[in-house]
């Protein structure tokens, strides 16, 4: 399958995935909606663990690969989910979602100056119609 494919599937399921979580906050505080969602992502865990990884694939990695994809999970699951689900619960979820989700804008211009990667003309476009989107949304 495709990087494209794949990537629109997850698409797919982080599109479907705020509505169930807006639907869960209506009845309890966002740090216990983390706390329930955490233990998704252990369910998952364990079925990686018993039916996909093998023990030779943990063994081999990198500790500074591994303190990095930590350091990663921790930042997203843990400090901007907090946030997330905070603003999820106060706010409209048509806009809170596609603003917190303006995130490949902020991955594109690190990209940019970090990484080195190339600055195109039509890039330039999707970045301009990304924070004119956000604007819009913050205004409407």
């Amino acid at each position: 399958m495709s990087a494209f494919w794949l990537a629109v599937m997850t698409a797919v399921i982080w599109g479907f995935v705020p509505l169930l979580e807006k639907a869960g906050l209506g009845r309890i505080e966002p740090l216990a909606g983390l706390f329930y969602r955490s233990i998704g992502v252990m369910i998952g865990l364990v079925i990686l663990a018993l039916f996909f990884l093998r023990p030779e694939e943990i063994r081999s990695v990198h500790l500074k690969s591994a303190l990095l994809i930590m350091a990663g999970g921790f930042l997203a699951s843990f400090a901007a989910t907090i946030l997330f689900y905070n603003a999820l619960k106060i706010g409209e979820m048509s806009r809170v979602v596609p603003i917190s989700g303006s995130y490949p804008l902020i991955t594109f211009i690190l990209g940019v100056l970090i990484l080195g990667e190339a600055f195109t003309p039509l890039k330039l476009l999707g970045v301009i119609f990304a924070v004119l989107g956000i604007w819009l949304l913050k205004i409407g």
